[in-house]
């Protein structure tokens, strides 16, 4: 079989769904390496590129390659470290890519833009990770939630419109396209069409300036489900709402569905008619609130098990404390934590995680959690400050720390406790003998080399070392 050949037929397939710019950067290393029982071997480059492919990308390429290769079941991704400095044989040639559209993300069909998602649905705008099934309501958006599961089990029944308000990163987009998702997948043939304001907005503006108006008045008044993100920007755009009142009124008038999104509540939005406002709460109006400090906290390991990385529960709990006003900013303050893990090789601290809240933009916030956590000094000054550090660093107490007990679970943090004071303080090994219950310094020179011996082998050690310097203000 010809590897490269067929690796490059896939990727001119899928390549209308992803973007030139996706396939010249992020595949222009990758090869195919073997296929067998069904499964399609894909060698990429690093860590990062697989794990972006799988997560961005492996339900497209997966189903180019079923269109290629009806043999194909399933892929596989195998990090190949030499192929983003080798002339591999079957690494695709680029010059078949160059010519290609450089605008990403959307193959042309008539009167549409599509995107393929999951199980083979194909329609307009979905992202398949937002969906009813993994959105965390919590109770104070459990009305919500079911006024948006009722939609999707009987879209145009009695909550019709459904109207889902509430403040900037809430999860408002999250629960539109959830609906969409499930009503395709219950309604196969039903059209469903998700939209930003923005662009029905530009639409309307260019079909007016275009005098193509007829054409866009049928493309969305034949359509079973139509949903409109942040609304709230049809304020005062008179030729807007008129051509939104007349689809509305098409659409009800037809036992269609229709959701819409905003910031407000139908009456406190400015600048809209009132024969819209009053449209609006003829259905179903749910207001969508920022979630308690338990809901955050399930949203936060959730997120970790998508993005399959284990954190410490005490800085989850942190991050949901003191993260309370967006969804939004609750997963990108997590985002960021992971990224500075990964790139860094550090466990997380306390102190770390709060240096990434202030650094998008809670400079000015008093950090609390049960009670308050102490900012810690950066500094190092003695013996005692190690000590401390490492024994909070592993929730361990002092004299367990320093003292007599020879379990796994305190050996290593008291070797690691060593090994730091040694380096940092050049304290001699029967210094840090006397405070480690008077053991002989060849005790502690054993503890010391063993971490030094250790470190560069054992990933995790590694990242509990620089966790703590990092910790210390010394990395």
């Amino acid at each position: 079989m010809d590897y490269k050949t067929l690796w490059e037929d896939i990727l001119l397939k899928v390549a209308p769904t992803i973007g030139k710019t996706a396939i010249l950067s992020l595949y222009k290393d990758s090869i195919i390496i073997g296929f067998k029982d069904g499964i399609l071997n894909i060698g990429v480059p690093t860590h990062i590129t697989g794990s972006f492919i799988r997560e961005r990308h492996e339900v497209k390429v997966l189903q180019a390659a079923k269109e290629v290769l009806p043999e194909v079941k399933n892929l596989s991704f195998e990090v190949k470290g030499v192929l983003a400095d080798s002339e591999h044989e079957n690494k695709i040639d680029l010059k078949r890519f160059t010519s290609l559209d450089a605008k990403p993300g959307f193959r042309k069909v008539p009167n549409k833009q599509e995107v393929f998602i999951e199980k083979g649905i194909r329609s307009k705008m979905f992202n398949p990770k937002y969906t009813l099934e993994n959105y965390i309501s919590g109770e104070q958006n459990r009305l919500v939630l079911a006024a948006c599961k009722a939609v999707s089990v009987k879209p145009g029944g009695i909550y019709n419109p459904l109207f889902i308000y509430g403040c900037t990163g809430l999860g408002k987009t999250h629960l539109l396209q959830g609906i969409g998702l499930e009503v395709m997948e219950r309604y196969p043939n039903k059209k469903c069409v998700y939209m930003t304001s923005e662009r029905f907005i530009n639409e309307v503006i260019e079909a007016i300036g275009k005098k193509h108006t007829k054409s866009f008045k049928d493309k969305y008044r034949n359509v079973d489900l139509f949903i409109v993100d942040d609304i709230q920007f049809f304020g005062n755009k008179a030729s807007t709402q008129q051509e939104f009142f007349h689809t509305f009124n098409e659409l009800y008038d037809a036992g269609k569905q229709i959701v819409i999104s905003s910031d407000r509540a139908p009456n406190d939005l400015d600048g809209l008619e009132d024969r819209l406002t009053s449209r609006f709460n003829m259905g179903m109006v749910v207001e969508i609130q920022m979630p308690d400090f338990e809901t955050r906290l399930a949203i936060l390991n959730g997120k970790c098990r998508e993005h399959q990385i284990l954190i410490d529960p005490e800085i989850l709990e942190f991050i949901a404390y003191n993260v309370s006003n967006s969804v939004r900013e609750l997963v990108g303050v997590l985002v960021n934590v992971i990224a500075e893990t990964q790139l860094t090789e550090c466990a997380p601290t306390l102190k770390s995680v709060a240096a990434v809240i202030r650094k998008l933009g809670y400079s000015g916030k008093e950090f609390n959690m049960d009670g308050g956590v102490e900012e810690r000094s950066l500094a190092v000054r003695s013996t005692d400050d190690v000590i401390e550090m490492v024994a909070r660093y592993f929730k361990l107490t002092i004299t367990d720390l320093t003292g007599e007990d020879r379990r796994k679970e305190i050996m290593i943090p008291r070797q690691i406790c060593m090994y730091l004071i040694r380096e940092i303080l050049n304290c001699s090994y029967e210094t840090i003998g006397e405070q480690f219950s008077g053991r002989n310094h060849t005790t502690v020179l054993h503890a010391v080399t063993k971490i030094i011996k250790q470190i560069n082998s054992d990933e995790r050690l590694k990242r509990d070392v620089n966790a703590l310097k990092k910790e210390m203000g010394l990395n």
